[in-house]
This record gives structure tokens, C-alpha cells and sequence, in this order.
């Protein structure tokens, strides 16, 4: 039998479009329509390469987290924890406020708040969040093996820290707060990690 139609489209550019209207308007807030008029596709085919609404959208967030979050995985690999620390700050801050995206976070913006029928989105998103927090939990329990931060540290707390404060970078974000306000409150998470820390400052 012959095969199916040739697709007509760039299936990644595709995605990437995808996540821009996800970023902006929400999973609630984003229609099939919508998606398919930013995609260039239709909805036959958008059901058959991406699967429904949900599918489409967890593809996205993989999608966001390999790209548009490389910079988390950059930071733990830094030699110390306040570089840790240092590098993620300003590295997130300058992701949640770049020109020619979306301001804020899609994991945050993306269905912080959902209605009943969709509390499994918010919950999947969490969910996300949450592994990130634990990645980082375990880069500072290295960091207190190797002497580096002190014994008595709680890994588990040092990591909730950060997240509150990057997501919370990316709430003001998309509220419209400015890159360099942004760097202050940064900088402060900073200070309260060094204070920890014989570790000396970071580089400029």
C-alpha cells in the first residue's frame, strides 16, 4: 500500500512555535486554534504527529526544558556551590527577561493555576518543578561531602531557596519588572548563600 501523505511541515520549528503560544497565553488560556494557526498546521495532522492538547503541551515543556532551561544544567556544573548559586540567579534572570521571548517561565506561566478537569497539567508541571528542585537538592549534598558548604547545611532547604526566589524571578517578569531590579534580588539570594561559605566571591 502507498504511504501516507508526506508531512508539509517542519515538525520542530513546528513545536517551537507551540511553545511561544503555550508561554504567552497558558495551557487553559491557548486553543487548538490558536495552535494551529501559529503552527502552520492542521488539526488532523496536529493530533496525528503531536497526539491531543495535553501531548502537544508535555512535548513543549520537554521542548522548553532542553533548550530554553540549558542554563540550569550549565550552573551545576560549576565547581562550587555559591558558583552553583551565582551562575542559576543571574542566568534565570536573564531567561525570564529576554527581548524577543515571552517574559517569565512557561513552567510557571504555563498552568500555574488550573480549573478542576485540568488539575492534572498543574499537577504535571509541579511535578516538573519539583525534579528540578531535587536535581539541585543533590548538587548541594555533594557540595557538602566535599566541604564545601557545611556539614550542618540542609540540602533540601538550600534548593527550595532557589527555586522560590528563580520562580519568583519569574513572576515579576511577567509582571513587567525589569532585568536589573530583578539581578538585585539575585544578588541578595547570593549574599545568603556566601554567608554560608568560605567559598571566595564569583567572577564579575
Amino acid at each position: 500500500m502507498p504511504g501516507g501523505r508526506p508531512r508539509t511541515f517542519d515538525e520542530e520549528e513546528a513545536l517551537e512555535r507551540a511553545v511561544e503560544v503555550f508561554w504567552r497565553q497558558g495551557y487553559e488560556g491557548t486553543s487548538i486554534t490558536d495552535l494551529t494557526t501559529a503552527m502552520g498546521v492542521n488539526k488532523p495532522s496536529l493530533y496525528s504527529v503531536y497526539g491531543g492538547k495535553a501531548d502537544l503541551f508535555r512535548r513543549v515543556i520537554a521542548h522548553y526544558a532542553e533548550h530554553d532551561m540549558a542554563y540550569a544544567r550549565a550552573a551545576l556544573e560549576e565547581p562550587t556551590a555559591l558558583l552553583v548559586v551565582q551562575r542559576f540567579l543571574r542566568d534565570n534572570v536573564a531567561a525570564v527577561t529576554l527581548d524577543d521571548k515571552p517574559n517569565g517561565c512557561l513552567s510557571i506561566q504555563g498552568g500555574l493555576s488550573c480549573s478542576t478537569e485540568n488539575q492534572d497539567v498543574a499537577q504535571f508541571l509541579a511535578a516538573s518543578r519539583l525534579a528540578g528542585e531535587k536535581v539541585f537538592a543533590d548538587r548541594f549534598r555533594l557540595a557538602i561531602e566535599q566541604n564545601d558548604l557545611p556539614a550542618d547545611a540542609d540540602p533540601d532547604a538550600l534548593a527550595r531557596f532557589l527555586m522560590v526566589v528563580s520562580e519568583g524571578h519569574a513572576v515579576h517578569a511577567a509582571a513587567g519588572v525589569p532585568r536589573e531590579a530583578l539581578l538585585q534580588s539575585a544578588a541578595i539570594a547570593e549574599q545568603a548563600l556566601k554567608a554560608m561559605t568560605s567559598q571566595p566571591a564569583s567572577r564579575a
